[in-house]
Parts: C-alpha cells; structure tokens; sequence
C-alpha cells in the first residue's frame, strides 16, 4: 500500500425527508444563490421542499445549468454571484449541477476569466457549497472534482477545488428518473470503481475487497432496479454506491488508471455524448487492449465479480470482459462506437488532442494518443475489430446432451486440436455431467471460431 493523506470534510445527510436540514446546515446570514438545472426538481417535488426549508432566508436562484456544464452559462451565474455578493452556494440537481456550481464557487471570488481556472486544473480559494442530490452517478456530491466542458471549443477538462460542505441525498427523488439517466448513472458508478481498482494486483487487499463489493451490488441491483425503480431500498444501496465509489475511500494506498474517462470526455465534448454512454463503450475497449498488462487483475475481477474460474486464463480474461460488455448492455446502453454513429474521424481527433497535449494516463502513465487509438479501434462492432483478432470470443451452443456425457469430453475434443475453449451452463462440478436438455455454450477464441464448430459438427452433429 503507497503513503497517503485522507481528508474528506463533507458531511452526508441520508434518507427520506431530509431535505428539511437544510435550514440547520447553511449559517443564517449568509447570501445564498441556489443553482439548478433544467426544471424537473418543480416536477418531482425536490425544489418546492427546498424552498420550503429556506424560508425566510436570503437567495436567489439561478437556473439552466446543462448536462456537462457549459463555461458560457456558468459565467452568467459567477457574474450574478458577484453583483449580489453571494456567499453561499446550494446546487439542487445531479453531477452537472454540482460540477457546475463548484466552480461558480472558484470563480465568484477570481478577478480573471474562469476558463482559466479549467485550464489550470484546480483551485483554491472557493465559496462554501452544499448540495442535494437528485440523480446518483458522478459521486460529486462527496468529492472536490469536476468536470467543466467549452461547447464553442468542443473541450471537456477535469477541474479540482473544495469538498461541499454538505449533501444531503433523498433515495425517493430519484423514482421519477428516466430509464436511461438510470443506466448511465450505474455505469458511471461501475467505471468509476474499475478505474481505482482495475489497476494492480496485491497493492490493498482491503481496497480490493471494498471496491468489489460495490461492484457486487451493482451487479445485483442493477436487474432488480430495472425492474422496480421505486424500492426504496434498491435506490439507496443505487445512491450510497455511486457516492461511495468516488468519495477518496476505495482510492486510499492504490494506483488509479482513469484513462477510460479521459477518451469518454473526449467523446463527450466532441459528439455530446451522455458521459455514462461513453464509458460503457471505452471501458471494454480499454479492457481488451491492456488485457496482458492488466491480466492478473482481470482475473482475480472476474472470478469475483462474475465468477468465472475454470479455464485457462487467457480464456477467463475474454469471459470477463464479455460478460462486462454485457453488464452494460443490458443496462440498455450501447458498448460500440459504430452504434453511437462514431467513426474514424473522431478517433483521428482524440488522438490528436492527446498528442497535442501530451497526454498519458492509466496507473503507469502509458496510456498515450496510440494507445487511445489501440483502445478506440477496439470499441468497433466486433466484424471492424482488428487489433484484438483472435482474442474475442464467439458461442456454439450445444443442447439435449444426455447425463452421461460429461463436459470435459467436449473440451477434450478442442484441446486435441490445440483449440482453448470455456464452458457455460449448469452443471454439477463434482462429476461435470450436465443435465439432460439443458443449454450448454461452448465458447472459443475468434480465430478458432470455424474450426471448433467443424470439429463439434463432426462429433456431435445432430446437437451443434
């Protein structure tokens, strides 16, 4: 485990109702701008409790703060704040909002242009802030990171400066959330996990196990809440999950990769891109050009997370990371450039802006513009795919197999022809021996696709 300090100064309020603290939380003589987003907090009752619970006190509001907060809008608020001597911010809203507002509160006391703050990556000398949180991803909530974009510019850029003071999260707002904003608030959570733990092997153990088990109840809820996103409980395991996934606890001691975020910005800023989209798409992409760097984490992940653990582990390491895909694609988001309509230019141009600024990311600092582009080229449909050829993995799918016929059998066959394969389906591991008429998924590498279905056609021909 590396040295490191840990300060973490934001004070969480949790559960129903608890938005009325408000009026306990933020001093009364304060000048309090409230900032949100589009409008739907009048729609779902969260704006009318906050008002409610502000009675009497002294703000103002500011509204129309975008998903990926745009500078343009958010010079509009620094320049309110400083006509009305504010000195006091409260974002109602979700990631946007609060990322927006952190720097309203950098640049309310800055004399300079507020880009410049983005440009330079941080700041110091800040506002206090709270906030109330309506929609669960980013973890801004509980952290002093933000991510600022110029549309003019087509830029996105991370953006550092003070913790909130306090946040207080509400489980019921999120019942009225759309689908989407559900899903891609979950892979949000998921990738912002991976990038702290997908690292290396042995660096914490207690970090390892406190990452995976975010990801465990990802994993779990995420089917659960799709199919009732009014359970309480399941949108506060949602909501604890995605503030604790980038709130400084699962980093402490451990090397962090984020270079999945950084091309998912890139998509963002160029293409607009819902930001839990982009790292749906980047992140198997990611997994599958650094799968030898990252070979033992991938492992131990997916033995954990999904429990693959038969097979040779190059093998495992393409289960895994299929069954990554799928988690996302079952999300309801799209893991593949070409479904979002991205193609060749758009690689071209991040690269570039890599290259331009000298960019290297990941736990070694190695991910550069080339590597970007390895890891892009590998976020094509599967047929446009060509740096991982060989490596992905295609199904034939056997069925009706008697009890007798033991799954080793099959592999046997594969091996003898030098072919690695991994089984799915229900078995009982003692004897191998499948149950009659059940499904059994014969996976083997892309490469080997057409000679491993000739060999199983040959041996068992009425069952391929």
């Amino acid at each position: 485990m590396d040295n490191f300090i840990f300060h973490n100064p934001t004070r969480l309020i949790f559960g129903k109702g608890m938005i009325a603290q408000l009026s306990q939380q933020i001093p009364a003589d304060k000048r309090i701008m409230i900032t949100f987003g589009g409008g739907s907090v009048k729609t779902n009752g969260v704006y009318e409790q906050v008002i409610q619970a502000l009675e009497g006190r002294d703000y103002t509001e500011f509204w129309g703060i975008e998903s990926n907060p745009d500078i343009s809008t958010l010079k509009k608020a620094i320049e309110s704040g400083k006509e009305k001597n504010i000195d006091f911010l409260l974002a109602v809203g979700g990631g946007s909002v609060i990322d927006g507002t952190k720097l309203i509160s950098a640049g309310i006391p800055y004399d300079g242009d507020a880009w410049e703050l983005v440009k330079k990556g941080s700041a110091q000398n800040t506002i206090p802030l709270g906030t109330v949180l309506t929609i669960p991803a980013t973890g801004s909530e509980m952290n002093n990171g933000a991510v600022i974009s110029c549309r003019e510019t087509h830029e996105k850029y991370p953006f550092f400066s003070s913790h909130p003071v306090f946040s207080i999260l509400d489980p019921t707002v999120t019942f009225s959330l759309p689908d989407y904003q559900i899903a891609c608030g979950l892979a949000d959570t998921f990738v912002h996990v991976m990038e702290q733990y997908m690292t290396k092997t042995n660096e914490s153990y207690l970090m390892d196990r406190w990452s995976e088990s975010i990801l465990r109840t990802l994993v779990q809820i995420a089917p659960q809440i799709k199919e009732n996103k009014q359970d309480y409980h399941l949108m506060s395991e949602f909501m604890m999950s995605a503030t604790m996934a980038l709130n400084g606890f699962i980093a402490m001691g451990v090397s962090e990769d984020w270079a999945t975020h950084m091309i998912g910005h890139e998509l963002t800023a160029l293409h607009g891109m819902t930001h839990g989209q982009t790292l749906a798409i980047v992140f198997p992409g990611t997994l599958r050009t650094l799968a030898d760097k990252k070979r033992d984490k991938i492992l131990q992940y997916g033995e954990r997370i999904w429990g693959v653990t038969s097979g040779v582990p190059s093998v495992r390491v393409s289960l895994t990371i299929e069954k990554t895909e799928e988690f996302f694609r079952n999300l309801g988001l799209k893991t593949r450039l070409d479904e979002a309509g991205i193609g060749d230019d758009a690689i071209e141009e991040i690269v570039r802006r890599f290259n331009e600024r000298g960019a290297a990311y990941g736990e070694d600092g190695d991910v550069t513009g080339e590597v970007a582009r390895r890891i892009l080229q590998n976020c094509k449909s599967k047929k446009e795919t060509t740096d991982t050829e060989g490596t992905s993995m295609k199904t034939v799918i056997l069925t009706s197999f008697k009890s007798d016929v033991r799954a080793h059998m099959l592999q046997d066959l594969l091996k003898n022809e030098g072919i690695e394969s991994m089984l799915q389906g229900e078995y009982t591991a003692q004897v191998l021996a499948y149950i009659p008429g059940m499904e059994i998924k014969v996976l083997v590498f892309e490469k080997d696709y057409v000679r491993a279905f000739e060999i199983l056609k040959a041996s068992f021909p009425e069952k391929v």
